[in-house]
């Protein structure tokens, strides 16, 4: 039963993508069911083979290890607030941050990163049907960020059509910057965040290829070109720590004020009603929860935690879920977990319109235009990504 009601979910999230689609007679459907099959290929060798866990275990290691050094840089600045297991969550979580984004820097400064977005870009052209830029983009976000990856491909902004923009634009918000993964992997367990960031990278593709199809105009310009300025090492390491610092102050800054007006708006609903805002959301978003493969007994709380991300932010809803006491087994945490590794929030909108704006005021307006499209495509990605976790681990 539980086998079919997600199958069940993953036929509505693509047929809802379908309704929604701009040309429905130009979907390439060849690169969409293979795509699809490498979603449950990698979803499956990351969680149910000797090989995945000992990959993923490798990765989280290795982001466990960078966020121990971090520390000592952390520790040496704000001494014994950093003792273990007393430190704020902005000490432990967010600074880590900088030090990731220094490291990000590096591997840009030497042109290992640029190397292998390119051709990893390349080599998924081949299978997704897209442009070289739209591939590129897919990759460059995971890495660099749903605004700083803008920045890499801006010569060719101008000269985009709508369509591959919002294509652009939706790989950007379906993914996750990996300056923030290692205080994701803080939040949520490792392979959960690892699969998510595959999954969301073909899916993304997948809905995109529905939602917004279209075939390459041969006076677009198609070839990556990535820009990079001509910096000495240390004006780079300067740049990357002031970058990783603002990241970190942005984050701490929205989680403050989203915590403190959900916690107000729970009151008010809770004096009110009887019943707190979240526990609302959950009620609406229950069916939802329910059709990405969570058990119905638990598909209430699961709503909740899903619609605080789409309402605030991932890390709201990720500190939601692991300290408020939920009893969710492996699986549903799992399927959660996954949902909750994007950026496909209301908030990235603006984010996302307001760094194109700042490099092309027009494209700028255009992606303004499309941003509730844009919410819609990115979040039924992240309902397909789920929906196939809960497929693979039943």
């Amino acid at each position: 039963m539980k086998l079919l009601i997600s199958i069940l979910g993953i036929i509505i999230f693509l047929g809802l993508a379908y309704i929604t689609s701009s040309d429905r007679k130009s979907i390439k459907k060849w690169p969409v069911v293979k795509l699809f099959v490498l979603q449950f290929i990698f979803g499956y060798i990351l969680l149910n083979t000797g090989f995945g866990n000992v990959l993923v275990g490798g990765i989280a290691n290795g982001f466990t290890k960078i966020l121990e050094y971090a520390a000592e840089g952390v520790e040496f600045v704000f001494g014994g607030l950093a003792n273990d297991g007393a430190a704020p969550f902005f000490l432990t979580v967010l600074m880590p941050i900088i030090f990731i984004s220094v490291l990000i820097g590096i591997l840009q400064y030497f042109n290992i990163l640029p190397f292998i977005i390119k051709y990893l870009g390349k080599a998924i052209s081949k299978v997704n049907g897209m442009g070289q830029l739209e591939s590129y983009n897919g990759i460059a976000s995971i890495i660099l960020g749903q605004s700083e990856v803008f920045i890499s491909v801006k010569k060719q902004l101008a000269g985009l059509s709508e369509k591959r923009m919002y294509t652009l634009c939706a790989s950007a918000m379906s993914t996750v910057s990996m300056s923030i993964v290692g205080s994701y992997m803080t939040l949520l367990e490792p392979r959960y965040v690892v699969t998510a960031i595959i999954l969301n990278l073909f899916g993304g593709f997948i809905i995109t290829s529905i939602i917004n199809p279209y075939e390459l105009d041969p006076s677009e310009e198609d070839e990556v070109v990535i820009n990079q300025e001509k910096q000495s090492f240390f004006e780079m390491l300067v740049e990357y720590i002031m970058d990783g610092f603002m990241v970190a102050i942005t984050v701490g800054a929205m989680l403050i004020g989203f915590v403190a007006m959900i916690a107000m708006v729970n009151g008010i609903f809770d004096a009110l009603f009887g019943i707190d805002f979240q526990e609302v959301l959950g009620y609406i978003f229950s069916p939802v929860a329910f059709l990405i493969g969570v058990p119905w007994e638990q598909a209430i709380d699961a709503g909740s935690i899903m619609a605080t991300k789409l309402v605030s932010n991932e890390f709201v809803a990720m500190t939601t879920l692991k300290t408020g006491g939920f009893s969710f087994d492996e699986r549903t945490n799992a399927i959660v977990s996954v949902f909750l590794v994007s950026f496909a929030n209301f908030t990235s909108i603006g984010v996302i319109a307001g760094a194109v704006n700042g490099l092309n005021k027009q494209q700028g307006k255009v992606v303004a235009k499309f941003g509730l499209r844009l919410l819609w495509g990115a979040t039924l990605v992240s309902l397909l990504s789920a929906g196939i976790i809960g497929i693979i681990l039943m």
